[in-house]
């Protein structure tokens, strides 16, 4: 189907590949269908994508694989993200952490508290608070993404 962006403009978004959020976005419910968009110049399992609601045209989050920033990243997702969501696995799981750019891009870090986790065999997801702690809201990764 197509579908109109801010950013991207019309983009034609295949049926199997739009991401659902039961519960939408911590923060906006109410957008429940997505699309991952990434730079073309990268791999999308290493650079950076954009998660590109198809309910609101105006919005758009820029994520970034976790693996790419903290390869150490293990998050504990609750036995309730993954009832909602389907069983997940080693071959099936995508963890995306939301990204702020502030105007200094030496700044940027990522939410590594609240990972969106996708089940790219059901093509559902949901964004939860993980249960372990330690990981900050705000984790720096420019040095990690300018390599």
């Amino acid at each position: 189907m197509e579908y109109i962006t801010k950013l991207f403009g019309k983009i034609d978004v295949d049926d199997s590949k739009v991401i659902t959020f039961p519960e939408g976005l911590l923060g906006f419910p109410e957008m429940k269908r997505f699309a991952l968009m990434f730079d073309s110049e990268k791999s999308e399992a290493t650079g950076l994508n954009f998660l590109v609601s198809l309910d609101e045209p105006a919005f758009m989050m820029p994520v970034v694989p976790a693996v790419a920033v903290k390869p150490d990243y293990s998050p504990q997702i609750s036995a309730e993200v993954e009832k909602a969501i389907g069983e997940l696995t080693e071959d099936n799981v995508l963890i995306l952490v939301t990204m702020t750019i502030p105007s200094n891009i030496t700044e940027m870090t990522v939410n590594l508290n609240a990972p969106i986790i996708i089940n790219a065999d059901t093509g559902k997801a949901a964004q939860s608070v993980v249960e372990n702690e330690g990981y900050d809201i705000k984790y720096p990764i420019y040095d990690a993404l300018k390599n």
